[in-house]
């Protein structure tokens, strides 16, 4: 099973999924992703595995460029997961997905779910 941790190292919770994760000796890449910004595929991907009914559930609405972007009337989920894309600092983290599933990390011990 490949692992991947969606990671924000300036967030705390995504460094205390990470080091639940070392601790447990489990193996897992690190992508960076406001660094490695994922596509609107690759979004729409994750929020399956995630399980969400829509891209807002998987978005931090508190965040300045929510409100900037005049996203909470938003309907279209094409145009929500690009607002994600181009400002990846919406994209709710951290996440760790594995092959056929994925675990939002909040709190932190979620991700050890899909292990």
């Amino acid at each position: 099973m490949t692992l991947t941790l969606w990671h924000n190292p300036r967030c705390r919770k995504s460094r205390e999924a990470k080091q639940l994760l070392d601790d447990k000796g489990v193996e897992f890449e690190v992508r960076e992703y406001l660094n490695e910004v994922p596509t609107v595929e690759e979004l729409r991907v994750v929020l399956a595995k995630l399980g969400f009914d829509t891209a807002r559930d998987w978005m931090r609405t508190k965040e300045a460029d929510y409100r900037a972007l005049s996203l909470k009337d938003e309907t279209d989920e094409t145009k929500l997961l690009e607002a994600m894309v181009s400002h990846p600092k919406l994209i709710e983290r951290p996440v760790l997905i594995s092959d056929d599933k994925a675990a939002l990390g909040r709190p932190p011990e979620k991700v050890l779910g899909i292990l």
